[in-house]
């Protein structure tokens, strides 16, 4: 059973729509312990986008990045570019040796920093609810690569 932390814009209507999807599949996966998805937890102690709230935030991810025993992340966000707060999340997992496993719906280009750090790699959100979080098989990022 692995503790998940879910890597995702959710900025718009549409990326919402796509991480609550992801997050319903992790729900019904019955190799998924827990997951922990930032969207779920922007409540705070501190006023919504004021830098007391950025830092309680930011510090309450890092520690969840920490905990987590595999990233999920949602790649897809505006034409050929990954959300920036995703990225960073990315780049903290791939410092700490964590899995990461990507959907990706669109059909975009992906920067090769991303693809090379990736463990496993699907177009479909379904595929989440029937992948083996305990054996954690690997499958390569497959489309065009920046």
């Amino acid at each position: 059973m692995a503790q998940i932390y879910v890597a995702s814009p959710f900025f718009s209507p549409e990326q919402v729509d796509r991480v609550k999807r992801l997050e319903a599949a992790l729900s019904a996966n019955p190799t998924v312990t827990d997951f922990y998805s930032p969207r779920l937890h922007q409540d705070a102690e501190h006023e919504q986008f004021t830098k007391p709230w950025a830092t309680e935030i930011f510090h309450r991810d890092m520690d969840q990045i920490a905990a987590a025993d595999v990233i999920v992340t949602v790649l897809d966000f505006e034409a050929k570019n990954l959300d920036s707060g995703t990225a960073y999340e990315l780049g903290v997992a791939t410092m700490s040796h964590k899995p990461i496993l990507a959907l990706q719906e669109k059909n975009e280009a992906v920067n090769l920093m991303i693809t090379e750090s990736l463990h496993w790699y699907t177009k479909q959100v379904k595929d989440f609810e029937t992948y083996d979080f305990k054996t954690l098989p690997a499958g390569e990022f497959v489309g065009e690569i920046l």
